[in-house]
């Protein structure tokens, strides 16, 4: 079994959860005392969020390089961005530290394509909806058209991320907001969701919604112990 690298914190009340699936995963395909091998390098918050307000992506890609090394120092075998937003910075980690890297969006594109859609509704903070590098990879990877909300809806969920979930708070009126936001793209084609902050899952379950969700922690995480697991399974 390889020896899972997360960077996390980013919040770590999605860290939290990455924790809990790579082990109920790992457990569930290997059975018996069967946990998984773990080492997290967690950042504190405030300095990304400080940054990303900044536009201060050199800083960022820097953050993500050392917490990276430190994985790697701690004899880690892949490299999981616990974030999608950060997914910014993985072009400059994986050119800086020779370590595989789960890249989110492309454990995302290939769940949507067995699922056999072709277009979903992108919802995340505005970094991740307005520009262009998890899109580019849903679309020219796997062929998947994205949507993502206008520009005030797009305003209404980054908000709700940053002032309520990454600080732990789920509001029922927050969830009515994404529903509706949810609907409108339903009405524009949209055949699934994309949960693309590590944080929407705490607030969007599947049966809020009549069109498939895909929550990217869960799927990024399985993917991490497929990964962890492909040389052998442990008995």
């Amino acid at each position: 079994m390889k020896k899972i690298g997360l960077i996390g914190g980013m919040s770590w009340e999605s860290t939290q959860i990455y924790y809990k699936v790579l082990n109920q995963k790992v457990k569930e395909l290997l059975g018996k005392f069967h946990s998984a091998k773990i080492v997290i390098d967690s950042v504190d918050f405030s300095v990304i969020h400080k940054l990303q307000g900044e536009n201060d992506w050199d800083a960022l890609d820097k953050e993500m390089i050392e917490a990276a090394t430190n994985l790697k120092n701690a004899k880690a075998e892949m490299v999981l961005i616990c974030a999608n937003t950060m997914h910014l910075c993985s072009d400059a980690v994986k050119q800086n530290v020779d370590l595989p890297l789960i890249h989110i969006a492309e454990a995302t594109g290939e769940k949507i394509k067995e699922a056999g859609l072709k277009k979903v509704l992108l919802l995340g903070t505005k970094f991740t909806m307005e520009r262009d590098f998890y899109k580019n990879i849903l679309t020219n990877d796997f062929g998947i058209e994205v949507l993502v909300p206008n520009e005030d809806d797009r305003e209404i969920v980054h908000n709700i991320i940053y002032e309520e979930l990454v600080q732990g708070e789920i509001n029922a009126g927050s969830r009515g907001q994404y529903i509706q936001i949810i609907y409108e793209a339903i009405k524009n084609g949209a055949e699934g969701v994309i949960l693309g902050c590590t944080e929407i899952p705490l607030l969007i379950q599947p049966s809020d919604v009549s069109i498939p969700t895909f929550n990217t922690t869960q799927i990024h995480a399985e993917k991490a112990v497929e990964f962890a697991l492909s040389t052998s399974l442990v008995n």
